[in-house]
């Protein structure tokens, strides 16, 4: 039964949910425990190191982070599968799993996981500091804008896809649109906004953002543009996650934010010089926005609540910690890489 739906999830490699994602398990992840320095809660997490890691020969680590709703065992092992495929140690962290509950969501408990987690990796191999990357989509965008401000020295590159950067304005949304999330950020805040915005706050990446933009960190940002229609996060949310870290002359203004969340489009002023982006696949490869500053790159594709993993992993392979910034993408694109962005369940 299990090689039966296995068949059925390896033919249909377009818009997987997260959930079917975990039967594709990469036979050389390891389940490991990881301990929280802040209480001592021991977490499950997936591992992998290669063999051949050495303190001569050190290796570079993705830091891969779960969605919103789910745990490291239920992650979109596609950009994982890249990471193995270079020759990449991988961790997968659990930080305290779905976020509805006070330790969750980007508490600081959360971050301390996050951080022991990568401390994990090098007591069990030679790990290249220079290019320790971190990679998450949906929540997992969230929690991986949040490390850039909480953490802004150890990322070579952040590559955050679809993600929440303001907790209190999607609780607004997800009000709005009657979805469960607001309930769940209630749960993990204490209430409202009205009654808790300093939770709100707290977790939110927009918060520290600018900590990262200081530090220099790189960060690739990107979301579909039909995101906040038919998925969960109003493309908004990035779009002020990179205003952040973007040079002030280089921000999309809020009536531009206004326009593209409404029309799924852009303003003609905002049209990109680059059309296309063939590492998002066939279906998802059409740009409406890329804009770079800075350390910061965001772009709006063809698309909804998705992740174009094979784009992360290759941007996040060209970056290096304490060098330039770079967006020059690796050719030609590998024939391996799956070609459509996958859907995010969050």
């Amino acid at each position: 039964m299990r090689k039966s739906l296995m068949s059925v999830v390896a033919a249909m490699a377009t818009f997987i949910p997260e959930g079917v994602n975990a039967l594709d398990l990469p036979k050389e992840l390891q389940t490991i425990e990881t301990v929280s320095t802040i209480d001592g809660l021991r977490q499950n997490a997936y591992w992998y190191a290669p063999p051949d890691a050495t303190a001569a020969k050190p290796v570079p680590l993705l830091v891969h982070l779960h969605t919103w709703s789910y745990t490291y065992a239920n992650a979109d092992m596609r950009s994982v599968k890249g990471a193995i495929a270079n020759g990449w140690a991988v961790i997968c962290p659990n930080f305290r799993g779905p976020n509805s509950k006070p330790d969750a969501c980007g508490s600081d408990k959360v971050v301390q996981d996050v951080l022991d987690a990568v401390a994990e990796a090098k007591r069990r191999t030679s790990i290249d500091e220079s290019r320790i990357y971190l990679i998450g989509s949906s929540g997992g965008g969230h929690l991986a804008l949040l490390m850039a401000g909480r953490a802004p020295k150890i990322w070579a590159g952040v590559s955050a896809w679809c993600p929440i950067s303001d907790l209190a304005r999607w609780h607004a949304e997800s009000t709005a649109r009657k979805s469960r999330y607001f309930k769940m950020m209630e749960k993990t805040c204490g209430g409202a906004p009205a009654e808790k915005m300093d939770e709100y706050r707290r977790r939110s990446p927009l918060t520290y953002l600018a900590s990262a933009r200081d530090a220099g960190v790189h960060v690739d940002i990107a979301t579909g543009i039909h995101d906040g229609h038919t998925g969960s996060v109003p493309v908004g949310q990035a779009i002020r996650a990179f205003n952040v870290l973007a040079d002030d002359g280089d921000r999309i203004s809020e009536a531009d934010i206004s326009f593209i969340e409404a029309k799924q489009a852009v303003p003609p002023h905002l049209a990109p010089v680059e059309k296309e982006d063939p590492w998002y696949g066939k279906r998802n490869s059409k740009l409406y926005l890329r804009r770079t500053s800075a350390n910061a790159r965001l772009t709006l594709f063809e698309g909804g609540h998705n992740c174009c993993a094979e784009a992360g992993v290759a941007w996040l392979g060209e970056q290096r910690l304490g060098a330039g910034v770079t967006w020059k993408m690796p050719t030609p694109r590998p024939k391996k890489a799956v070609d459509e962005a996958a859907a995010v369940a969050k």
